[in-house]
């Protein structure tokens, strides 16, 4: 979901900087603006010296502008640090007890402990997804039980077989 919201802002960031850059360089060059348009010709300005300090003596004026920027900056360093953000662990580093280590793709592992879910009595389907470091992976599992499952039964049979199997 994140991602399609993601792209679709992008997308009409995008479309709204090239159109509105597009058009103060067309009228920039020289090209006649329609009679609609902001500019009226090449040497117009955005905004007269009216203009710019109307508010300029008004007491809310520049606590508002500040936070406006605030809330603005605020938005785009979350928007950054989610789209940063990994959701999957690529590769999950696993003790081999001899001193070295073996690397395991994350999606590979991810499938084993589904497997391992899946096989248990009264799970119908499982998910599971790896978060966290390589080094010290978490697991998000989402499981859809068979009527007859009791939940806490299959929980310890989670945590005590296939948990503990993949672990070890």
């Amino acid at each position: 979901m994140l991602r399609a919201v993601n792209r679709v802002l992008l997308g009409i960031a995008g479309l709204v900087l090239v159109v509105l850059g597009g058009s103060v360089l067309a009228v920039g060059l020289g090209l006649d603006p329609p009679s609609w348009w902001i500019y009226d010709g090449r040497h117009d300005v955005l905004l007269s010296d009216a203009d710019r300090t109307r508010w300029r003596d008004e007491g809310w004026w520049w606590p508002a502008v500040i936070a406006a920027l605030a809330v603005i900056l605020l938005l785009a360093l979350w928007w950054l640090a989610a789209v940063l953000r990994r959701r999957r662990l690529a590769e999950v580093l696993v003790d081999t007890g001899d001193g070295e280590g073996a690397l395991l793709r994350g999606r590979a592992m991810e499938g084993v402990l589904a497997g391992e879910a899946g096989d248990l009595d009264g799970v119908e389907r499982a998910q599971v997804r790896l978060t966290g470091r390589r080094t010290g992976p978490r697991t998000r599992m989402r499981l859809v039980l068979e009527p007859h499952a009791d939940p806490g039964d299959t929980l310890h049979l989670l945590t005590t077989r296939a948990l503990a199997r993949t672990a070890s």
